[in-house]
This record gives C-alpha cells, structure tokens and sequence, in this order.
C-alpha cells in the first residue's frame, strides 16, 4: 500500500505540472483581434470589436506599427504610433500578459479606414466649434442678466425710503446678482483652464508661426518646444496635441496640406530634439483654414499661419471634476 500511494502522489505531481505548462502556454500565446480604436491613453489603446466592448491593448517601444498598400494591401507602410486615433479600424497581433492585458506585437490598418478616421475626427473639431460658440451665446445672456440686475438694484434703492417690502426685494436682487457674478466668473475660470476639451484641460501650450506657404520651423521656435517638451515629462498622464492651421487665402485642398505639414514638421522636432516619446503624442492634425474670418490685413493673415502645441492632462488623472 505505500508504494502505490507514493505512486499515485507522484503522478499526481507530474499532471500538475502540465496543468501549470499548458496554461502558461496559453497566458503568453500569441494571438490576433481586430477591432475599432474607442480611446487612447499614453500607451494604453481601448479597442472595441464584436466579442468584446473594451479591449485594453498595451503599446511597447517594441511595437511596430503598419499601414497596408497596394490593391492586394501586400505591401506595407511603417507608421508611428501617432496615427493610431480613435475610430480608426486596427488589427493586432499579440499575447496576454500574467495580468491578462494584450500587449501588442505589430499593429496594421488599411490606408482608407485611415482616412475615415481623419474625417471622424475633423467633425469632432466641428462639433467643438460649436460648442464653443454655444458657450459665447450662453456667457452673453449671462451679461445681459447681470446688467439688467444692476438696473433694477438701482431703482429699489431709489424707493428703499418708502417701501419696506421694496427693500426686502432690494436686498433679494443684490444676493441673485452676487450669484450671477460669481457663476460668470467661475465659468471663464474654466473655459480659460479646461480650452475646448472635454476629458483633458491644456497644462501649457506654445505657438509656432510661419510664413505664407512655407511648412519649415522658424529656428527661434526650437527652444520654446524644447523646454515644452521638458515640462511635460513632469505632468502624470500627459499627452501632447499639435494642430495646424492655415489662412483663409487659397485653396481649402491647399490649405488642408499645407495645415497637416506644418503639424508634421512641428511633431519632428517634439519627437527628435525634444525626445518626447510616440506613446505621448496625438496624431496631427490639420485643421485647414483657420475659424477666424478672412480678413485683407496680411498682419491678421501672418497670425492664421501657424501650429498650436498643447500639453494636455486627463481630468481624472488631474483630480478634476
């Protein structure tokens, strides 16, 4: 009887270790999701596909990123991680980790599910456009409420003498115009903090300015975006936004290209001399012509022709509501 329980003791020794063989293999197998780009953070990519709605896929500096080409989409374009926006159709090859988390091997997509996600992405900018304008309309009704409960705090206290219920109301539109005045003011607060995001409020930002038709960075704005660069490695959860613009002179076609090279040559020296990592950056992008209306003034023209470089920091991260 002893020998056939130490026996049975060491088989069942060795089928446990095939167990724990069979599922390590499985943790790190490596395997291939395709899906659309909901969010990113950093080097955290939220993907959505048919099986799942939330598929976090971690960026390594090891990641190779894919654009396929050609009819047959045989050949393929080496990307940065920059152009990984979201809505833009991904497939991934890859393992789960210990954690379960899927750490991305390679990372390819189609040239024109590329574009699609450029689009998504430009009428995003429309509809924060508009909600910028919302907010003008909403802060000048709030001026015109305040002024009208000035005036009206002027006449009680003209009759403050003669009624006592008047100057019970008086003392009510005094304490409503104090709210109002503090409501205004904490709503330019934020809009002068928070700029037009909804999940991120701009750290800091520098503007780079160039001349009619020209893409090429002024040299005098290397250091600016340099030491932006150094002040964003200190922020926790920070990402980088470049937008470029364009005067409202020539061609929208023209000024579209010309919006998205500007962006790109600024992004080159963020990337190169600045050393900011890929994983910190957002794609590009080229806003075209500029919001402001056109105007014959070349001064007001020169002030279209730039890049915005924005610092931004997740509200959540920045423990802002």
């Amino acid at each position: 009887m002893t020998h056939k329980n130490a026996r049975k003791v060491a088989d069942l020794g060795v089928m446990s270790l095939l167990v724990l063989s069979f599922l390590s293999a499985q943790v790190f197998a490596e395997e291939k999701i395709k899906g659309m780009i909901k969010a990113r953070s950093g080097n955290t990519v939220i993907l959505e596909n048919q099986d799942q709605p939330y598929v976090n896929v971690i960026l390594q500096d090891t990641t190779t990123v894919g654009q396929n080409q050609g009819l047959l989409k045989a050949r393929k374009k080496e990307m940065s991680a920059a152009a990984l926006i979201p809505g833009l159709e991904i497939s991934v090859e890859g393992s789960r980790d210990e954690n379960g988390m899927f750490v991305a091997k390679s990372i390819t997509f189609n040239g024109n599910d590329l574009e699609r996600a450029y689009s998504v992405q430009a009428g995003l900018a429309e509809t924060e456009a508009r909600s910028q304008a919302n907010q003008a309309r909403s802060k000048a009704n709030q001026q015109a409420t305040a002024q009208h409960a000035a005036e009206l705090e002027k006449q009680n206290a003209a009759l403050k003498a003669q009624n006592a219920a008047l100057q019970k109301q008086q003392a009510e539109l005094a304490e409503h115009e104090k709210k109002i005045a503090a409501n205004k003011a904490l709503i330019e607060a934020n809009t002068a903090r928070f700029g037009q995001l909804d999940d991120y409020y701009i750290y800091d930002e520098v503007t780079v300015l160039f001349a009619n038709g020209k893409s090429n960075v002024d040299p005098k704005y290397i250091a600016p975006l340099n030491n932006l660069a150094e002040k964003a490695i200190t922020v926790e959860g920070y990402m980088i936004q470049v937008k470029g613009y364009a005067s409202a002179t020539g061609s929208a076609i023209l000024n579209q290209k010309l919006s998205h090279e500007r962006a790109s040559a600024v992004s080159d020296i963020l990337l190169q001399q600045g050393h900011v990592p890929l994983t910190r950056m957002l794609a590009p992008g080229a806003m075209g012509e500029s919001e402001a209306k056109e105007s014959a003034n070349p001064a007001d023209q020169a002030e279209e022709r730039k890049v915005v470089v924005r610092v931004l920091q997740n509200k959540g991260i920045a423990g802002i509501k």
